[in-house]
């Protein structure tokens, strides 16, 4: 067995290697992280869905400016009533979709409030623009500063820290679970320590 022996010579060249491999080291494991890094950077949408929708939007104006000018003030609706009945339909589903999804604890409840805002700020400009002038008008445009635009708002502010929202909610949910965990444990102890009585009085008599 060879005994290696380092003089005071050879200690600054093994120094040198030592910082030269750890530099190396660490220059590599900094390309690795940027790389993990630039890896790990998941966009919200496709790269396609930015442009296409700013052309479509910009299309969109010229068929507005073409409505604006040929469309009569007046007309006669023949659905009228289904229009409003449907609409209010979809209305109550999308407030239902949020209630169930916030009960839950679900973290696609910013999707339905975000449709829920939506469906309101709608419901709220037709039913003022299409009603006549008289108490009709004054009553829809009461509801729509009261009622439908601040809750649109909080439907917003739902969506937009939905995921808080849900967090809070699993935390009392697994509050609300842990007397029943507790509970269910205990019965199985008591059940298990009953199964083994039996078995040491057995042992005792043999």
């Amino acid at each position: 067995m060879r005994r290696i022996v380092l003089s005071k010579e050879s200690a600054p060249g093994f120094a040198d290697l030592g910082k030269r491999h750890y530099r190396g080291l660490e220059e590599r494991v900094g390309t690795a992280a940027d790389g993990i890094e630039r890896t790990t950077e998941l966009r919200p949408a496709p790269r396609w869905v930015a442009p296409t929708f700013g052309v479509l939007a910009l299309l969109t104006l010229p068929w507005v400016c073409y409505l604006a000018l040929t469309l009569p003030r007046h007309v006669m609706s023949v659905h009228y009533r289904a229009a409003w009945v449907g609409f209010d339909l979809g209305l109550v589903a999308t407030l239902a979709l949020t209630a169930v999804q916030a009960y839950r604890g679900h973290r696609q409840v910013g999707l339905a409030a975000s449709a829920t805002a939506t469906m309101l700020v709608v419901d709220a400009w037709f039913d003022v623009v299409t009603t006549p002038v008289g108490p009709d008008l004054a009553l829809s445009v009461l509801l729509a500063a009261l009622v439908e635009l601040p809750l649109a708002a909080v439907c917003v502010w739902i969506a937009r820290h939905g995921d808080r929202m849900v967090e809070r909610r699993l935390r009392q949910l697994a509050v609300r679970a842990e007397p029943a965990t507790d509970q269910a444990e205990t019965t199985r102890r008591t059940a298990t320590n009953r199964r083994r009585r039996p078995a040491r009085v057995r042992n005792r008599l043999r």
